[in-house]
């Protein structure tokens, strides 16, 4: 055992998104310097377009190789509609879903880019998805990941997508691995990192707390220029661009989410300047999944590149604005802000049914 455990290649981890992949760096970076440089990464393409970032984390030396993986949605194949409508009754239904289960890991299988077997730690990010049930139904051991900072708290997404009978569909995939069930409750996840577990009301016990400020809080300057060169597009004109911020005295930053649709959208962030417009000079940050082109439709405020997460403003020296504000984008890993304000289910009551946005209330 001991000599095939030897043979495998250390770590490969699975991103969906910008942040899963700084969480990775951070991740990385945390290790001994005789250990880095030796996993292997995965960018699904399934959710964003990360368009030249495997070049940039390549040019870093931090990974050994960086895979693209077309994954698909089960959209995608057309085999398994029949399977994900159900029956309308429960034992229907739950027949429904295990024949989906199997069908969609193996459906998936061609697209995925490496022999997961050849590894010995295995992470991912949202296993959900795809990649989730193809671990699963393929008996591949991994780790998971919380996929944004505290989201377990503000959308408890196993719960909340297999309310009703939980206990039992939690046992059907935890233990029989007949279904799946995301998020900690799959047979063949090992643990689940996340932030903060008190700050969830339902831990699973596959749970394990590693708070990622304590990763920062390790960064050196080495360390900062690597995240930094792979995230990056351009780093003189973001340089330069806060530089001729930080001539500004009361800036007031705005932090987009994908919400509702576009035009509501538009609604909602219009709204939102017209409430913090009188306290500073305001500036931009969409989030990296925000399709609302805010350049062509708010071209008169200053915005930061999408694809950069906001907690890395906080590596430039002198970056402070004097209010962080977003809806429902968690606040605590912002350390360059005299205050931050999470408008967050109040909010955005106001401009689509709650029922969208309280899913944890409705567990």
């Amino acid at each position: 055992m001991r000599e095939v455990q030897s043979k495998l290649k250390p770590r490969i981890y699975v991103c969906h998104t910008y942040y899963h992949v700084y969480v990775t760096f951070l991740k990385e970076l945390s290790l001994p310097r005789e250990e880095q440089g030796k996993a292997e990464l995965v960018l699904s393409t399934m959710s964003i377009n990360f368009e030249s970032l495997k070049d940039r984390v390549e040019s870093t030396g931090l990974f050994s190789k960086v895979h693209m993986f077309e994954e698909k949605r089960d959209v995608f194949f057309p085999e398994l509609t029949k399977w994900k409508k159900g029956t309308g009754g429960f034992l229907g239904n739950l027949y429904c879903r295990i024949r989906f289960t199997k069908l969609y890991a193996r459906l998936e299988a061609p697209f995925v880019p490496v022999d997961f077997r050849e590894y010995r730690d295995i992470y991912v990010y949202c296993d959900s998805d795809p990649i989730g049930y193809y671990l699963n139904q393929n008996r591949i051991y991994y780790h998971a990941l919380e996929d944004g900072l505290n989201c377990l708290k503000n959308f408890d997404a196993a719960r909340y997508d297999n309310r009703g009978h939980f206990g039992l569909k939690a046992f059907l995939s935890r233990y029989l691995n007949l279904i799946f069930v995301q998020n900690g409750y799959g047979k063949y996840c090992l643990d689940m990192e996340v932030n903060d577990i008190s700050a969830i009301s339902h831990p699973c016990p596959r749970y394990i707390e590693r708070p990622r400020q304590d990763l920062v809080n390790r960064l050196d300057a080495r360390d900062k220029n690597l995240i930094l060169q792979a995230f990056i597009r351009d780093k003189e004109s973001l340089e330069k661009q806060l530089a001729d911020s930080s001539q500004v005295v009361d800036k007031i930053l705005i932090l987009t989410d994908p919400l509702c649709t576009l035009d509501v959208r538009e609604r909602i962030f219009r709204d939102i300047i017209r409430m913090y417009e009188q306290e500073g000079t305001i500036f931009l940050k969409p989030h990296p999944r925000d399709e609302l082109d805010y350049r062509k439709l708010f071209p008169e405020y200053p915005q930061f590149d999408a694809t950069v997460p906001m907690e890395m403003l906080g590596f430039f020296p002198g970056v402070r604005f004097k209010k962080v504000v977003g809806v429902l984008t968690e606040m605590k890993g912002i350390s360059f802000a005299d205050e931050v304000v999470r408008l967050g289910a109040d909010f955005m009551d106001a401009y689509e049914d709650p029922l969208i946005h309280r899913q944890n209330e409705q567990i």
